[in-house]
């Protein structure tokens, strides 16, 4: 089947998913981020940006949150008054974010804010070599001047081509940047010597530059270059101080900040930014003489002396005419009147010139927004990050963004390899050799850092060369999910979706792989088909040790080791890590191992060259020597790209003194951050590096903005030399981030991940580096609380204390935004829910992530629904390996268990669903853990009981609860479990299925190693060899098989080792000295154990009656039906040893036999009640045995006999020459299995009763009972304080533990599958008959969970009742006879005798007031009436017979009406109602399948008729009109099995094959509810306003119904379950006239097509639904 993804015809998306290079160009993630920068002066629009800061800016946050946009701002002259810059970069700083904008913006991108300053015109900090040399020719009369120009500016030869860089202030003035106090004259000097040698420069150039376009050397645009301001700067008379960040001396440069031409030009006008801007323009219109120039020089451009620089009001006065002809759709313009100099928010027209700036910003940027959100994206529809409410994505879309950022990033790093030929061309070699045959993975390994990533990309980039054109390569880089490692199973999912799609293949569904074993599974079964269609594919998984370790995926049990034709598997895993090490123990030869050597000089020089022809850099011979040597010792690319991202930085006149150049990987990363922090400071490096690396997916640079802004170390850094500008508002100053973030360029990387981009370290040794360097324990733990506190919005609007040097505690705002857990309805904070379980955890607030995470029901169902409910598990599993938390725990495995539910919806659960199934779980351990829980299940109970829609609300916990002794559920084998053996030194676990496979677990990790499959019919017997890792197999075909545990390989296979035809029904496997015996009843085979050479193979069936009983060393056992036993020794052909057994002169009958190796005996128990002990030399004894046991086994140290009987348990001392019991322990049903632990202590017991129970050897106390198994348990193993038991009826096995807290042990229900059963409406007690034996009713106290009572019956019990008023238990024979059990006399019986005919009861019916009941035999129906006599129940009757025709169909199921009107279904479908009084009968519309279901309303007026096929019926029976005939077909097995109607009879539940509980309008027919419970609903009793309900797996429900008056029209009761239904009413208009108001006349419930998703959001009708 081809999915539809792979048939769109899309060249692009089917480029992408081959995984072709030049495919992932053209997808890319679309952005939902609206990042936008504003270009402003200081002073000149400070009070425009204060007030959009604090009102403007919030609002449109707002807005875009709640279409799921990330917003963010980049002012980056917020937190200065006047600053320049110290190196000249601020230029290049504040168009490198112009253009971040612009590329990651959704919608605007640019804000220009611009008054009546044109700005500070700098120098150019880059000048071309020959721009340069020109300018000094024209300079050739200024000696003076050409001096002080080279003195300046150096020439570069380092650059390609060759620039002048202008040099750092300080380098000529070195206490320009110097704040400390004690040098303040010299720095006051310094900046006072810079502005006039600035001035001179400038001046210089200028007339140079004229000189030159007049001489026509260059042209006019470029002169303008020295005229225009690269940067608006207010220099004011007096100098604003500069911060720095180094502890005892301080040089960070900081750097004005303007509205200029050239952000004007990169915002504006370039490539047509327009659409992305606004532009707001304030203009002075007059001002009064005597408020001069001085007092406008915050606001309009002066010269030093004060005067009106008439020059830079010329420029604005240009631009401002360029943009009001060019930009007017942008443009708003306002006309302010300055007071005093200045803008006064007191004054009532400033106020509103403030609050219009405000308004038209937010206004103009949400409806831009608005715009770019509807806009589809490459024709799709725009994905809202965080949405509940949207349909689930095309599998495609996620899947094509993954492969996409792959196959990109494989090619990026493709390009930087050189070298490494000989490697690859062995790795084609050998694919190229394996193609046509099965083969094993490629490993290529090697130490951190040696290029095996860039090595597989190169691989994955030749391949596809090579292979043909429709050739599939999948490429996962898994390093680069740093800091967190990837789970295995996201992995294995999306390879597998990645191969479908590409090859046509049904794609997984979350239901078919919603576990590991099946993830695995199904990417095996992947690999076979696509080898099967021909197709050629290419898996590359680079650094398999990356992964985390969730389902142990280092020991790479998942990964296939057998690889089919035309598929290739290469991965990657570092040599010292415990992944190789497991690689090594899965292949068995070395030639698949390929090992990544360092790097030789030649290579080293190869990529350097490469490297910075790309950088447009050189260096000069002695820097390229440097760079080599320090290469050369150790070969590693990752050092080497390290030095090369610092050399490209190197100019020509750096010293060779001055290089920083490190001896190994970490040594170079620690020299590049020494530099940052000699540039930054050490404070803001630190704090910026570590918050990177302690982020869970990374950070947003907004995010980081403001967890900085929340660290007082950092403000107060950045604050000690100086005052902020606005001391109530403290925050880090946007410009200190944008210079480091550009420093950091090449270590960093931007990752998108739902159209959000977070920024990572490029390489995970950088955030090892990073936390060894910067992040003590102490410092860590701070981070953390700092993390966590931002994303619980702790500081949102309030005032956090910042203690600043020279000032007292000051409170001020730090405005970060808040952090709800949703922004809008069905709109949840990702970042929050990525974010913050993780920081709390780490921070150690654990109060707080029990309250805020494990503790709240909303986090839960948020999380599950947006992130997946993996994700909530994955975080408390971490959680519980920091916290000791028994209700984390819980909370965990409660989830646990919903998966699968959640799973089959595809995640798309309903709030309603997820709070019922919590609280149907965990609502019987609100009690015992209150704090966590029982919060969870308050909260839970407390939304249920609030809710606007029909809602189900459970009061008992009816689903599996969470904890108790069950551990582990292995999963693996299909069909019952025939055999278990365990391998204590190995720590493994070996069973065998009826379907012929045999399963190996590891015992340690819980996890399926192997599905060892072979043998075709039932696995009879499994035998490990304890000197070995090694196991055999005995099958019903004959065939016998030795296994590798370790490797999973067959090692052995013989054919008919049993007989076939008949099988037998048990056979036995015995080692002894290197031989092998396999023996049933009458035949016995030994084989050499090492060559498997056979021996012997004889039978006894030409000695009739022989039975062969046990093998001890080398001598067969047998006895015969006479008493003669014989002990021969076959291998060695030695004469046979016969002996006559005493007492066995007459016929004997062998019941059971055992076999005691170490004591060289074989017990043997007769129906005649004697124990014979028969010894090896022939010696035996007797004994009277009472006991006819079905179960004979003995401990392992052969010191205790135990013997099965029925329901008892006998334990016997094995003495010398007898045994001698001294223990019996009653069970409530047939005992299965039992085992003792090693010491003797323990007794563990399997019974029919589906319990196993834990006794003390000792004393014969019943220490527990463990209830969970739902099927007979058949085997038991004890080791290490657990329990394994297994069943032939279960397909799993399940691991119990002895040591668990008995405070969430979930209490005990009846056994699953009972054949009748019967609740009363308080549900305090079950009445049930075993299915196994159906000759007893047993009585059960659902409260203690145990069985209370047994009623003995003289026949098989064919159906039960309750009256329930008159408390009556009702059980009908399959004699005819009626038994009625009184509750409240549990000494007496009444006895309805059998009919004459003694026809078998086949239902009982009671009447609503319980004045009636009828029962219905095989011939007849009889009513009998319910009456008390001195106040003990009596029944009289039969007060009416009516008599059945012999071809009439048997009744199935029955009501009683109060009027004496019986209705009932037959297994036919007919459905007939009687009226007893009249005599008369009505036949009502019939069904097409037997009839399961008949219930009247508690008010006589309505009655449900439901049948095994998707219909039901709803009739009123005053008068008799068919209502509602009501159609459902859901996902699972259809059919009603009971009902009940509400109290009122306003509503009618039903329970269904399906496993769900639906409740129905009586008055309109409408579907209102639907509740999933696990397990088929056989019985239920109307309870107040709900109903008592029992499961067929054992459980009670009790749940009350809540519906509001009013239901809104949008609410649709399937939106949790995959179903559709429909209902066809009467018209009630047309009186007993049935018209269906349906339009779909062909409905066909059996035609369901669970591909329609897209249906399942259609709104139901008063009549009809269809999905």
């Amino acid at each position: 089947m081809e999915h539809p993804a792979a048939a769109r015809g899309d060249a692009g998306l089917q480029d992408v998913l081959r995984g072709r290079t030049d495919g992932a160009q053209r997808t890319r993630t679309s952005s939902n981020m609206i990042r936008v920068f504003i270009s402003s002066t200081f002073t000149d629009m400070s009070s425009e940006r204060k007030v959009l800061l604090e009102k403007a800016y919030p609002e449109v946050l707002s807005f875009c949150r709640s279409l799921g946009l990330v917003f963010e701002v980049v002012d980056l002259r917020w937190g200065f008054r006047n600053i320049t810059s110290g190196d000249h970069e601020s230029c290049e700083v504040f168009l490198q974010e112009i253009e971040t904008c612009k590329r990651i913006s959704a919608g605007p991108a640019f804000i220009a804010l611009l008054g009546n300053r044109y700005g500070h015109r700098a120098l150019p900090r880059l000048v071309s070599e020959k721009q340069f040399e020109v300018l000094l020719s024209k300079l050739s009369k200024k000696p003076e001047g050409i001096k002080l120009l080279q003195q300046w500016f150096l020439k570069d030869n380092n650059a390609v081509p060759p620039t002048y860089i202008l040099q750092p202030i300080t380098a000529h003035f070195p206490h320009y940047s110097d704040l400390r106090p004690e040098s303040g004259p010299q720095h006051d000097k310094d900046v006072l010597s810079w502005r006039l040698t600035e001035t001179q420069l400038l001046q210089l150039l200028r007339s140079a530059a004229t000189d030159a376009e007049a001489a026509g050397d260059i042209t006019a645009e470029q002169k303008q270059l020295f005229y225009t301001s690269g940067q608006t700067a207010e220099m004011l008379h007096t100098a604003f101080p500069i911060f720095c960040f180094l502890k005892v001396y301080f040089s960070v440069f900081f750097f004005s900040s303007t509205v200029t031409e050239r952000e004007f030009q990169q915002g504006l006008w370039k490539d047509e930014g327009e659409p992305s801007a606004l532009l707001f323009i304030r203009e002075i219109p007059r001002q009064k003489v005597r408020e001069g120039p001085k007092r406008l020089a915050r606001f309009m451009d002066v010269t030093a002396d004060g005067l009106l620089d008439a020059e830079a009001q010329g420029l604005l006065t240009a631009l401002k005419s360029r943009l009001y002809t060019a930009s007017q759709k942008i443009l708003n313009l306002h006309s302010v009147e300055l007071s005093k100099g200045g803008i006064d928010p007191k004054r009532k027209e400033h106020a509103q010139y403030l609050d219009s700036v405000c308004e038209q910003f937010a206004s103009q940027m949400k409806a831009r927004i608005g715009t770019a959100v509807d806009s589809p994206v490459e024709g799709r529809r725009r994905k809202l990050w965080g949405s509940t409410e949207e349909e689930k994505e095309d599998l495609s879309d996620w899947v094509v963004d993954e492969v996409g950022h792959h196959v990109a990033m494989s090619a990026k790093l493709c390009r930087g390899l050189h070298g490494r030929e000989g490697l690859l061309g062995k790795l084609c070699l050998v694919m190229w050799e394996s193609t046509n045959v099965r083969h094993g993975p490629l490993v290529v390994h090697g130490a951190a850092g040696m290029g095996k990533t860039a090595l597989l990309c190169k691989l994955a980039q030749e391949m596809q060369t090579v292979l043909e054109a429709g050739a599939v390569v999948v490429i996962r880089l898994l390093s680069f999910h740093h800091p967190q490692k990837p789970d295995v199973d996201h992995l294995l999912r999306s390879v597998c979706l990645q191969i479908c799609l590409a090859c046509g293949l049904a794609p997984p569904t979350p239901l078919s792989t919603s576990t590991h074993l099946e993830l695995v599974r199904f990417f095996q079964n992947v690999l076979e088909d696509v080898s099967q269609q021909g197709n050629s594919l290419l898996i590359i998984l680079d650094t398999l040790d990356q992964l985390s370790d969730q389902n142990h995926a280092h020991k790479l049990r998942w990964l296939p080791v057998n690889i089919p034709p035309n598929v290739h598997l290469v991965v990657s895993m570092d040599t010292n890590s415990e992944a190789f090490a497991n690689m090594r123990l899965k292949l068995d030869t070395l030639k698949n191992f390929f090992e990544v050597e360092r790097l030789s000089l030649d290579e080293g020089k190869q990529i350097m060259e490469s490297y910075l022809r790309a950088s447009q850099r050189t260096l000069t011979p002695e820097q390229s020597t440097a760079v080599l040597q320090s290469f050369e010792p150790t070969g590693c690319p990752l050092h080497l790209n390290l030095i090369l991202s610092a050399a490209k930085r190197w100019t020509s006149f750096t010293l060779l003194t001055e290089l920083r150049l490190g001896a190994n990987t970490q040594d170079m990363m620690s020299q590049l951050f020494l530099m940052l922090e000699e540039k930054h400071g050490r404070e803001l490096v630190g704090r910026a590096l570590g918050y990177i690396t302690l982020a869970r997916k990374g950070l947003l640079e907004a995010e980081l903005r403001d967890v900085m802004s929340l660290d007082d170390d950092v403000i107060s850094e950045v604050y000690r030399y100086s005052l902020p500008p606005t001391p109530s508002l403290i925050r880090l100053p946007p410009l200190l981030w944008a210079r480091l973030r550009r420093d950091l360029e090449d270590l960093l990387e931007e990752r998108w991940v739902g159209g959000v981009a977070t920024i990572t370290f490029n390489n995970r040794r950088l955030c090892e580096v990073v936390s060894t360097r910067y992040l003590t324990s102490e410092r860590r733990g701070r981070s953390f609380k700092i993390l966590a506190e931002y994303f619980q919005g702790r500081w949102s609007g309030k005032l956090k204390p910042a203690s600043l040097p020279g000032l007292s505690l000051l409170l001020s705002d730090r405005k970060v935004p808040p952090q709800p857990l949703w922004f809008a309805p069905g709109l949840a904070n990702v970042r929050k829910l990525q974010e913050l379980p993780y920081h709390l955890l780490h921070a150690g607030l654990w109060d707080e992530l029990r309250q805020e995470v494990v503790g709240s029901a909303e986090w839960l169902y948020c999380k599950s629904r947006v992130c997946g409910v993996s994700s909530v598990i994955h975080d408390l599993d971490q959680c519980s390996q920091y916290m000791d938390c028994t209700e984390t725990r819980l909370v965990r495995d409660t989830l646990v268990l919903i998966k699968p539910s959640l799973d089959f919806l595809d995640g798309h659960m309903d709030m309603s669903l997820f709070y019922t199934e919590l609280l149907a779980r965990l609502c019987s351990l609100a009690t015992p853990f209150p704090s966590v829980i029982g919060r969870l299940c308050s909260q839970c109970e407390e939304w249920l009981l609030t809710c606007p829609e029909p809602i189900l609300v459970p009061k008992c916990s009816f689903l599996q609860p969470p904890g108790g002794a069950l551990q582990h559920t292995l999963p693996g084998l299909q069909g019952g479990v025939l055999c278990v053996d365990v391998s204590l030194e190995a720590e493994l676990l070996v069973a065998g299925s009826d379907e012929g496979v045999v399963a190996v677990w590891s015992l340690a990790d819980k996890q399926l190693i192997h599905t060892l499959q072979g043998h075709t019919a039932a696995v009879l017997s499994i035998k490990v060899i304890k000197s070995s890792a090694h196991c055999l197999s005995l099958a019903a075909d004959g065939s016998l098989m030795r296994w590798s545990l370790m490797s999973g390989q067959q090692l052995l296979y013989i054919p008919e080792a049993v007989p076939v035809d008949p099988a037998p029904s048990s056979v036995h496997l015995h080692l002894s000295d290197h031989l092998l015996f396999v023996y049933s009843g009458t035949q016995v085979k030994v084989w050499q154990l090492a060559g498997a050479q056979l021996l012997l193979s004889s039978s006894s069936s030409s000695d009739e009656g022989s039975v062969v009983l046990g093998v001890l060393e080398d001598s067969v056992v047998s006895l015969s039906d006479s008493g003669l036993v014989r002990l021969s020794r076959p291998v060695n052909k030695t004469q046979t040893l016969e002996i006559q057994l005493e007492n066995s002169l007459r016929r004997l009958t062998l019941m059971s036999s055992v076999t005691l190796p170490k004591h060289r005996k074989v017990f043997v128990v007769s129906k005649e009640g004697f124990l014979y002990q028969i010894s090896r030399t022939g010696r035996h004894t007797v004994d009277e045995f009472p006991l006819v046991p079905s179960l004979l086994s003995v401990t392992e140290d052969e010191k205790i006999l135990l013997a099965g009987s029925e329901r008892t348990l006998s334990l016997f001392n094995i003495n010398r020459d007898s045994v001698d019991g001294f223990l019996n322990l009653q069970h409530e049903d047939s005992v299965l299995s039992a085992c003792v632990s090693s010491d003797c202590r323990l007794l563990a017991s399997g019974a029919a009763d589906q319990l196993i129970r834990i006794w003390s050897v000792t004393t014969g106390a019943l220490l527990d009972t463990l209830c969970g198994s739902d099927a007979p348990v058949t085997s038991l193993v004890l080791y290490d304080g657990f329990v394994v038991s297994a069943s032939t009826a279960a397909s799993c096995i399940q691991l119990w533990s002895l040591k668990y807290d008995t405070r969430h042990k979930p209490t005990a229900h009846i056994p699953a599958g009972s054949a009748h059963v019967a609740i009363t409406k308080d549900a305090d007690r079950v009445f049930y008959v075993r299915q196994q034996s159906q000759h007893e009713v047993i009585s059960w106290n659902n409260h203690t969970g145990s069985l209370s009572d047994r009623l003995a019956v003289s026949a098989q019990v064919c159906c039960l009742e309750l009256a329930q008023h008159k408390r009556l238990l009702i059980c009908g024979l399959n004699t005819g006879t009626v038994l009625i059990y009184p509750l409240d006399l549990p000494e007496e019986t009444l006895c309805i005798p059998p009919p004459e005919s003694f026809s078998r009861v086949l239902c009982l019916a009671v009447s609503s007031q319980e004045k009636h009941m009828s029962v219905a035999y095989e011939d007849s129906v009889c009513l009998f009436e319910i009456t008390t006599r001195d106040s003990f129940p009596t029944v009289e009757g039969p007060l009416e017979r009516v008599s059945l025709s012999l071809l009439h169909a048997p009744l199935s199921s029955m009501a009683l009406l109060s009027d004496r009107r019986v209705l009932y279904g037959t297994s036919c479908g007919e459905v007939m109602l009687y009226d007893f009084g009249s005599g008369s009968s009505s036949k009502l519309e019939s069904h097409h399948s037997r009839v399961t279901c008949v219930t009247a309303s508690n008010w006589g007026t309505h009655a449900l008729v439901g049948s095994e096929d998707a219909v039901q019926r709803l009739w009123a029976l005053n008068p008799l009109i068919l209502d509602h005939t009501m159609e459902y077909k859901g996902f699972f097995f259809e059919g009603v099995l009971s009902a009940a109607f509400s109290d009122s009879d306003q509503f009618v539940f039903t329970g269904s094959q399906d496993r769900t509980v639906k409740v129905w309008d009586v008055t309109t027919g409408n579907l209102l509810y639907v509740q999933y419970v696990y397990s088929p609903v056989v019985r239920m009793v109307t309870y107040r306003n709900g109903f008592v309900a029992l499961l067929q797996q054992g459980s009670v429900i009790r749940a009350v119904f809540r519906c509001p008056d009013h239901i809104s029209p949008d609410f649709n009761p399937l939106r949790n379950v995959k179903a559709q239904y429909r209902v066809t009413s009467r018209e009630k208009n047309q009186g007993s006239q049935q018209a269906s108001t349906s339009d779909l006349q062909d409905f066909n419930p059996a035609q369901f097509n669970l591909n329609l998703m897209s249906m399942l959001k259609a709104k139901p009708s008063s009549t009809c639904l269809i999905l």
